[in-house]
């Protein structure tokens, strides 16, 4: 067996402890589990946070939009050829994974007694449903074929509300233009995402609708919607895209389309790293003073192992493994109890939130292997770097002087 690990064994025994340095630690120990629990936690809720509001709004918009140059700061534009000789190489692409129509015009909503400005996005056949199936509160969705066109509509819970609309009501719809024209549509569900801006705007209704009212063919829409697999791949897909559409159209990623929604959400990342800074300097400065205080305590014996000729690398390994052990530990257990904490509110979400100062309902939580690797990986290296200096401590000790001293 390695001699410096044997005697670090037997120096990490009780009856082998002094009681101040069994004291330390303790405090040591809990310390880094603490330090861990918090940067876990950490991480994980503001990257929770940052997925759950970025897929909201791109169950919105999409991650990539393609359309025609001047609709980038409009609602209302030229129409564009949804059949495209593009599609096959976009398809193709094994980062896309669905690509769907639409087209957008604003509104009114008219009852009895209010009205309310409203932006109907019309969809077509190859609409992917999920992201508004998961967010109803009432009701259904509605399907739409190419042969026909339904009068079935999708509503906010927040324009429900103001407006006192009720599921299976039917509600007008006024479209400004020359000469004003005004659709009925029937109201079959209510949704609620948490994003008051998108959900006091949007409705979701049949693409035909709009067509019409444009005096569109079957075949021109406002834009075209690409779902990607991954949104960190999000600038190199737009890039194949753009590349691929033509120089008659434009594309634009999510971030384009809403820059401010996501310069804020990239602040959030300085929040992390000042908390994973300040907690890592924290555990390190307590290893250290630990550290400090063992060797202070075991002077006599680093003596002794010096006048029977250990070499001075060799006890200071002695120290080392002994400050891994209560590193590790820490680690063990802040790892434990931040996993558990995590896994504990992603299944029965016991923190919650006012959904309207913070846009979700509970706490999200992203719990990532990766992240958990990095945490622990940099909280052993950055610890090991600054006890390093603190170790050569144990080289400046005489062995005449310590012997004596005891």
């Amino acid at each position: 067996m390695n001699l410096e690990f044997f005697i670090t064994r037997k120096l990490l025994s009780g009856r082998n402890k002094g009681a101040f340095s069994k004291s330390a630690v303790t405090i040591a120990t809990l310390s880094v589990a603490l330090g861990v629990i918090v940067m876990i936690i950490a991480v994980a809720t503001v990257t929770g946070f940052k997925k759950e509001i970025a897929n909201k709004v791109i169950g919105f918009g999409a991650h990539i939009q393609i359309s025609n140059f001047d609709s980038y700061m409009s609602l209302v534009s030229e129409p564009i050829e949804k059949d495209r000789d593009f599609y096959p190489a976009l398809q193709s692409h094994n980062q896309i994974e669905h690509i769907q129509v639409f087209a957008t015009k604003p509104g009114i909503i008219k009852t009895d007694d209010q009205i309310q400005g409203v932006i109907v996005k019309g969809i077509s056949s190859d609409f992917d449903w999920h992201f508004f199936e998961e967010r109803l509160v009432e009701g259904r969705i509605f399907k739409v074929n190419d042969t026909s066109r339904t009068n079935d509509i999708v509503i906010s819970s927040i324009i429900a509300r103001l407006l006192k609309i009720k599921l299976e009501d039917k509600i007008q719809i006024w479209f400004i233009q020359d000469p004003p024209r005004v659709r009925v549509f029937d109201v079959v569900g209510i949704y609620e995402t948490g994003l008051e801006e998108f959900d006091l705007h949007y409705v979701i209704a049949d693409i035909g609708h709009i067509q019409r009212l444009n005096n569109w063919t079957e075949n021109q829409v406002s834009g075209i919607e690409i779902f990607i697999k991954d949104f960190e791949m999000l600038e190199e897909v737009d890039e194949f895209v753009y590349n691929e559409i033509g120089y008659d159209l434009y594309s634009k990623t999510i971030k384009d389309i809403y820059p401010s929604i996501f310069d804020w959400l990239d602040l959030l990342d300085i929040n992390a790293v000042v908390i994973l800074v300040i907690m890592l300097a924290v555990a390190a400065i307590n290893m250290i003073t630990t550290l400090l205080i063992i060797i202070l305590e075991r002077t006599h014996m680093i003596g002794v192992f010096k006048a029977i000729g250990m070499k001075n690398f060799s006890v200071r390994k002695i120290f080392m493994y002994y400050s891994s052990y209560i590193l590790l530990k820490g680690l063990f257990w802040g790892n434990l109890v931040a996993v558990s904490l995590c896994l504990i509110q992603i299944q029965f979400g016991i923190i919650s939130l006012p959904q309207e100062s913070y846009f979700v309902a509970t706490v999200p939580v992203n719990l990532q292997l990766s992240h958990l690797l990095l945490i622990n990986a940099g909280t052993v290296v950055c610890t090991f770097l600054m006890l390093i200096g603190p170790s050569y401590i144990t080289t400046r000790i005489s062995p005449v002087k310590a012997i004596k001293f005891d």
